[in-house]
This record gives structure tokens, C-alpha cells and sequence, in this order.
């Protein structure tokens, strides 16, 4: 196993819409907004293609964004692009809601697109992302 990335792990026994909700409230305190509320559950997006899924099957992928930052970054530096989404995943198991978050190391950023300042700056954007999130569960 690699050290590139860590997945942060979370449950909580609220409802998945209700953490949803309260990821929602806390990230706009924080000025991350979720990018693709309209499509956000999974049952809905595959559904659109023609996929059924199994009952119950509650997946939401949030993709979480601070606007006002993110259109700095990038107009610095497009190659930050392939970098900057952010999705906190949110699903439903063994009764409780399961939250998931991938970040990026510094290092990766770095060596991918030769950019120590978005480093630390995504690094910064995880950070608070997490603590949005414990502050949902």
C-alpha cells in the first residue's frame, strides 16, 4: 500500500439525508458550497442512464467546492484542475451512515503538477473539508 492518498472514514446514526443537510449548512458557514446538489444520488444519476440498482441503494457522491477560491487557483494554474474536485462520499451500512473523503498527500500534488503553493492550499481545502464533515456527523 501506498502513502499517495488516505481515505477518512466517519459513521454516524443520523440519516444519510439528514447528514447530507448538515454538510450542506456546514460547508456554506465555511464557504463550500455542494457543486452537484441536482445530482448528487447515485439512484437518480444511473437511473438517467438506464440503470436500475438495488433497493436501498442510497450512494450519494457530494462534490464539495469553496468557488471564491477555486476560481483563484485555477486561473493561477489550469493544471491544478485534474486536482481540484472534491467529493465526500456518503452511503448507508449495516444501519448507520458511512462518510468517506479521499485526500491527496502534498507530496503527489507536488511531483503531479509541479506546484508546491496548491499543495499546501488543497492540503488547507481537505482540512477543512474534514472538519466540516465531523462537525455533520
Amino acid at each position: 500500500m501506498n502513502n499517495w492518498a488516505q481515505l477518512y472514514r466517519a459513521e454516524t446514526a443520523k440519516p444519510v439525508w439528514q447528514f447530507v443537510a448538515d454538510l450542506k449548512e456546514a460547508g456554506l458557514r465555511s464557504g463550500f458550497l455542494i457543486h452537484n446538489e441536482d445530482k448528487m444520488e447515485m439512484v437518480h444519476t444511473f437511473g438517467a442512464h438506464g440503470m436500475q440498482v438495488a433497493e436501498g441503494f442510497d450512494l450519494h457522491m457530494i462534490q464539495v467546492c469553496k468557488p471564491e477560491k477555486a476560481a483563484v487557483s485555477l486561473q493561477k494554474n489550469p493544471e491544478r484542475a485534474a486536482l481540484m474536485p472534491k467529493f465526500v462520499t456518503v452511503f448507508s451500512a449495516e444501519g448507520r451512515t458511512q462518510v468517506r473523503f479521499l485526500r491527496f498527500n502534498r507530496q503527489m500534488i507536488e511531483e503531479l503538477v509541479q506546484d508546491a503553493e496548491f499543495a499546501v492550499s488543497v492540503g488547507s481545502s481537505y482540512d477543512e473539508i474534514e472538519q466540516i464533515i465531523r462537525l455533520s456527523l
